[in-house]
């Protein structure tokens, strides 16, 4: 048994249950994604009239039965047998041409459903806020888009297809037994309340069991997207073993949730379809002494039994497997619903900054706290004037990187205000703020793509000779023109198949194209050896030139010619100036940079003890 494993030590064992997704009532789940069928009326109309016509053919095939039993067979009468058979045959076929016209029509509305919500979806993710995404997993999300929204179409397309046909069917059959034999007919209905009542038990009982289930399949994507992302890692320490019974954890929970719905629907459905059996032989009961008394005729009773079988009992049973798909979108459309109604980063449609920008920025006053209360920035007030290069300096947790986010309002200041030209950026547009500014991170991010691409991503109306230049100013045309492929080269996922330094260049090269104002520089020279390091501050100076720019340091040799360097401590600025003015002043930076030539910045706080 692996159940054990389900506590093994690693990172994010579960799914954080801060985040589960909240039942929803059935009338909300029902109302919400019927809306998707707007668009599409005449598909949804067609579907359902195909299937209604297969369903009145369907309807002739007890009808004729009995008139080729009572009728032909039981009257001997040869001549007729022909045509009443290929009658019926007649009958079977049109009822699965209209069945194949379904089936196209459905399929083309499905499709088109699962599109419009997949986009409206991923829409709405490229609308949330930085904050949304730091406590989810990309593995839990992408569950959601995909996994998620199929199992909620499935409920409004075949639900609504399957469910209208059954209820019809279940109407249409009861009219049919009821003119035939009203003593039948109330036969039929006697194990109706327990089929009743048992939807009722289940409808009641299944939304934990699916939730469990669908949470569990988020944890193991989540778990899986993780492990690929990071194989490098995981082989370098040797860890294989331990991976796979983290991953064999979570498929384990998975399972066990899965059993759990399988071993309630494993009762539940079987002891539904005895009830109906159970009430096909009450009515062969009843009936087949009828047929003796004669007071029925045989194929009277077995065109009863084919409606009540085929199209009441059978129908109520589809009823019974849409209650259980029901369930299960019920606990994926809360999973989606989340994301859709999750408040979104401001309007773009604010005001736009005025052109041209200078870059003159002015934080005033400004205090930044996560949700729960942990404070990092405390009162930051900075004026930067066009053009001037800010070096900000501080330990781990200082609130360097924090007060850059703002800036591009991927987070919002909690308290005080942040200016660029004297414009408030939260009366500003976030595209037309974020056009503004161009960021280059201490890890750079690159698309599984090509070269090209990920250096057009900057501006992509750029011309080809535009993008050279940018690569060549970035100093990594060079290495591009002698790959084999050139700028059409792919570097695979994240990047993987440049080095370090080289997608830190295609990174400066795709700021450059960019050719913002503003410029953000975090800790871009990191993780590098001293050649590479070279190389890219030569990059680094040529994109800050005419730039206003915010540069969090590795080293205090690339900031000794900042026009401010302002050291953070606790969220707080406690020293600013100049390298040489705070040199002089003999503080916190004068002593980092007495042993600043022999290590990092972070290393060197740390032996300074702050």
């Amino acid at each position: 048994m692996m159940t054990s494993m389900s506590h093994h030590p690693g990172f994010g064992a579960h799914t954080d249950p801060t985040f589960r997704s909240q039942p929803r009532p059935v009338s909300e789940v029902i109302r919400r994604v019927a809306v998707y069928l707007k668009p599409y009326r005449l598909l949804a109309v067609g579907t359902i009239a195909c299937a209604v016509f297969g369903l009145g053919f369907g309807f002739l095939y007890p009808k004729l039965t009995r008139v080729l039993i009572d009728d032909v067979i039981v009257q001997g009468r040869r001549d007729a047998l022909a045509p009443a058979a290929l009658t019926l045959l007649g009958a079977f076929l049109l009822r699965e041409v209209f069945n194949s016209l379904r089936v196209r029509v459905n399929n083309r509305l499905e499709q088109n459903v699962i599109f419009d919500m997949r986009r409206e979806v991923y829409g709405r993710l490229q609308r949330l806020p930085v904050a949304w995404f730091d406590p989810r997993s990309s593995g839990d999300l992408m569950t959601r888009v995909i996994e998620d929204v199929n199992v909620v179409e499935r409920l409004l397309i075949d639900g609504t297809e399957q469910g209208t046909v059954a209820l019809l069917s279940i109407i249409g059959s009861l009219v049919v037994m009821f003119s035939s034999s009203s003593l039948l007919g109330c036969v039929a209905l006697i194990p109706l309340p327990i089929l009743v009542g048992g939807a009722l038990w289940y409808t009641s009982t299944a939304h934990r069991r699916y939730r469990l289930q669908r949470e569990a399949a988020s944890a193991m994507n989540s778990l899986l997207m993780d492990n690929l992302q990071g194989v490098r890692q995981i082989k370098a320490f040797g860890q294989e073993r331990h991976e796979d019974l983290r991953f064999a954890s979570r498929a384990d929970d998975l399972r066990e949730g899965t059993l759990v719905v399988m071993r309630a629907w494993a009762w539940y459905g079987p002891a539904m379809q005895f009830t109906g059996s159970l009430g096909i032989g009450l009515v062969l009961w009843v009936g087949g002494s009828q047929v003796m008394d004669g007071k029925m005729a045989v194929g009277e009773l077995v065109a009863f039994m084919l409606y009540a079988g085929m199209f009441f009992y059978e129908p109520i049973g589809r009823l019974h497997g849409l209650n259980q798909m029901l369930q299960s979108a019920r606990a994926a459309a809360a999973r989606v619903f989340d994301i859709l109604d999750a408040t979104a980063e401001r309007s773009d449609r604010q005001g736009r900054l005025r052109e041209p920008v200078r870059g003159e920025l002015d934080y005033q006053g400004v205090g930044f706290s996560y949700p729960g209360g942990r404070t990092v920035l405390k009162e930051v007030s900075l004026h930067v004037r066009p053009g001037e290069m800010i070096a900000l300096v501080g330990p781990t947790g200082a609130g360097k990187s924090t007060l850059v986010n703002l800036l591009p309002a991927f987070y919002e200041a909690t308290s005080g205000r942040i200016l660029i030209d004297g414009q408030d950026i939260r009366d500003v547009g976030l595209e037309a703020l974020r056009q503004r500014i161009s960021i280059v991170s201490q890890e750079p991010f690159l698309f599984n793509g090509t070269l090209r691409e990920n250096i057009l991503y900057g501006r992509l109306e750029a011309t080809e000779s535009e993008m050279i230049a940018a690569a060549r100013a970035a100093n990594c045309h060079d290495f591009i023109a002698a790959l084999g492929e050139g700028y059409d080269s792919r570097v695979g996922e994240r990047g993987v198949r440049l080095s370090v330094g080289e997608k830190q260049r295609v990174s400066i090269a795709r700021a450059l194209l960019k050719n913002a104002p503003i410029l953000v520089l975090d800790e871009a020279t990191a993780s590098v050896d001293t050649q590479t390091e070279r190389l890219i501050q030569e990059a680094l100076e040529r994109l800050m030139q005419g730039r206003t720019s915010f540069v969090i340091a590795h080293r205090l040799s690339t900031i000794r010619r900042a026009d401010q360097i302002l050291v953070l401590r606790a969220g707080e600025i406690v020293e600013r100036g100049t390298h040489e003015e705070l040199v002089a002043a003999d503080g916190l930076y004068a002593r980092l940079a007495r042993i600043q030539n022999t290590t990092t910045i972070e290393e060197g706080f740390e032996r300074l003890g702050v």
